[in-house]
This record gives structure tokens, C-alpha cells and sequence, in this order.
């Protein structure tokens, strides 16, 4: 897990699972693969350590969690009930508000829509990176089975019965998907959707060399794009990449006995 403090508040970005089965292209986590589900308890364990950081070690004015991000290791809806029990315990047992809670998915539809029917008030993060399909499933394999049109449809119904507006995470690999062909497509396919956009450029990985972080200017082009159709986009502020904790840099580089 990531602790995220900041001067007024605090948060925490969980693991669901070690490793990942996903296999992103992109994402150190998914290169090394999946070893098993994380249980309820291992997950809120990593929320409870977290907070007990924030007490002895921060720097930050609060001393409590204020919001939590299933975007660590694994894709948390392959792990939906576990994931869902967490969810309740974090809300009940450690006060943190339903609308404080964050679940990240790769674009599972069936795992979502059975989420949408448990009606939280929690934000659900769509990871799609792309705005064609082509260019999709280059970075991500479960496109291949699961199109763009199902995931929207998916996250469409997550709306209808939450109210609770879709953020769409969109990691920028330079030169690859950050181009204004693509930005022109994601617009496309968000403009008329309660969605929020938030773009994060890449971090280098260890065991990736074959991308790199976009140009300065590539970013403000893409988020020029989609704010021009007045689509909300927010750029994802840097933390952690010094440590290997930034998004998409989780993973174990030694095994312990």
C-alpha cells in the first residue's frame, strides 16, 4: 500500500490482490504476474498501518484517513467480494466515508454492473488509456474480450443506479496513446457522460523499457481536447516515483522466504 499524506488530509492507495492478472502492458504490477487474492482483512490491515504511519512518522495536520483507493496491486473487481466486504469495514469499523472511497477496474462489465447492484456511494475508476479500440488493446489484453462499448455501457448502468459520476483513469505513454487522434476519440466517446477524466503520465518501470512519459506539451494538447468539450479532467500530481510507489510501479522486486 501507498500512504498519501497531504497538509489537510490523508488517504491511502490499497492492494486487493499480490500480483495481477491483467497483464497491462505498461504496469510493472502486471508484469509479475498474479500469486493469490488478498482476504478482507489484509486489505483494511493495510489501511489500519497506514493511519498508524500517519500518528507516528507524517508530516500531515491529520492524523486519520480521509479517503482510500483500490488502485494498488491487482484489479480489484477479480476480487469483488473481498473487495466489497473491505469496503463496508473501512466505512464501518474505520469511519471512512462511502464517498471518501475510491475502486479502480481495469473494464470488467459483468464485475461492474454486479457492483453497481450493491448501490454504494463509492466512486468507481474505469482504466481505459486509450480511445480506439485498436490502441486499446495493445495496452491492455481484457480489451481483447471485453470492447469499449461494453465497458461504457457497464459504467453507464453504475451511474443510472448510484448517481455517482465515472472517473476514467488514462495513463499517457508518449508517442502511443497520446495523441490528438486519440483525445479526439475519448472525447467522442465521453461527451453527454457524467465522467471525469484523469490523465496520469506514465512512470518508468524497472522491468518496462519500451515506453516513455509523454512531453509536457503532448499532455496539455490531449487535456486541451477534452475540456474543450467541457469534459472534467484532472492530471494525476506525481508522488512516490522516487521509492517505486507511483501508479503503475507497484510490484515485488525480491521474494522473501
Amino acid at each position: 500500500c501507498v500512504l498519501l499524506p497531504y497538509e489537510d488530509r490523508a488517504g491511502v492507495c490499497l492492494s486487493s490482490q499480490v500480483g495481477c492478472a491483467a497483464g497491462c502492458v505498461f504496469c510493472a504490477t502486471g508484469a509479475m504476474g498474479f500469486t493469490r487474492n488478498l482476504t478482507p482483512g489484509e486489505m483494511v490491515a493495510q489501511a489500519l498501518v497506514a493511519e498508524d504511519r500517519l500518528v507516528t512518522q507524517s508530516s500531515s495536520a491529520t492524523t486519520r484517513l480521509s479517503h482510500v483507493v483500490f488502485m494498488g496491486m491487482g484489479e480489484p473487481l477479480w476480487n469483488l467480494e473481498n473487495v466489497i466486504q473491505a469496503v463496508y469495514l473501512l466505512n464501518e469499523e474505520m469511519k471512512i466515508g462511502m464517498r471518501g472511497i475510491t475502486v479502480s477496474t481495469v473494464g470488467i462489465p459483468p464485475a461492474m454492473r454486479t457492483l453497481a447492484e450493491e448501490k454504494l456511494q463509492i466512486t468507481l475508476a474505469v482504466s481505459l488509456h486509450a480511445g480506439t479500440e485498436e490502441v486499446r488493446r495493445q495496452l491492455v489484453p481484457v480489451a481483447r474480450k471485453y470492447p469499449m462499448e461494453s465497458v461504457f455501457a457497464a459504467a453507464d448502468r453504475y451511474f443510472d443506479l448510484t448517481g455517482r459520476r465515472v472517473t476514467y483513469e488514462y495513463v499517457l505513454l508518449g508517442g502511443v496513446n497520446d495523441t490528438k487522434e486519440e483525445a479526439t476519440a475519448l472525447a467522442a466517446w465521453l461527451r453527454g457522460r457524467p465522467a471525469h477524466v484523469n490523465l496520469i503520465p506514465w512512470n518508468p518501470a524497472r522491468s518496462i523499457s519500451e515506453f516513455k512519459a509523454p512531453h509536457r506539451e503532448a499532455v496539455a494538447r490531449f487535456r486541451n481536447v477534452l475540456e474543450s468539450v467541457q469534459i472534467p479532467v484532472t492530471q494525476r500530481f506525481e508522488r512516490g516515483r522516487g521509492i517505486d510507489a507511483a501508479c503503475g510501479q507497484l510490484a515485488i522486486g525480491k521474494r522473501r522466504r
